[in-house]
């Protein structure tokens, strides 16, 4: 192999490494932002009273081809993210600014973090037309772990399973 083809190798080579290194951080950011997130699961399933089988969709939420469940998980996600303080309460839309600092706040840095509001905006844009509450929250939640897929930033399953369990 000539010097040149060296060099192009090595570049080739940093560049796919420090692709790598900014979606395992990505990955890391969302795994801290969920378990925070999902640390309030009991209290909320709790508060509105639903079935542990309810709570199955939230406890496999980024498996990809997981189905969420009923319009009642999006009940569930709306008093988790009310307690986080990350939804406007009259009309239970994401409230901006503090979904970026929650996501600063776990590691993102400016550019994710506004990638992430910027993903559930769009998505609650796509479902603002349904007057349900709980059933818009739960398609924009799909809709938002779909594209957080497409990006690879979804955090391992089995290593949030382990938290959300050892919380419950």
């Amino acid at each position: 192999m000539t010097v040149s083809g060296k060099w192009k190798l090595a570049t080739i080579l940093v560049l796919g490494l420090a692709v790598d290194m900014r979606v395992k951080a990505s990955q890391d950011v969302m795994t801290k932002m969920s378990s925070t997130f999902f640390k309030l699961l009991q209290e909320c399933k709790k508060e509105l009273s639903v079935s542990d089988e309810m709570i199955q969709g939230l406890i496999r939420f980024w498996q990809e081809d997981s189905d969420l469940g009923s319009r009642e998980l999006g009940c569930v996600i709306i008093c988790i993210a009310s307690k986080h303080d990350l939804v406007a309460t009259d009309d239970y839309t994401m409230h901006h600014e503090n979904a970026y600092n929650f996501a600063k706040d776990h590691g993102a840095d400016e550019d994710m973090a506004k990638a992430i509001v910027k993903i559930v905006h769009d998505c609650e844009g796509q479902f603002s037309e349904n007057p349900d509450h709980c059933s818009r929250v739960l398609e924009v939640s799909k809709c938002f772990r779909n594209e957080i897929h497409k990006l690879k930033w979804a955090p391992p399953v089995e290593v949030l399973i382990e938290e959300i369990l050892s919380e419950v």
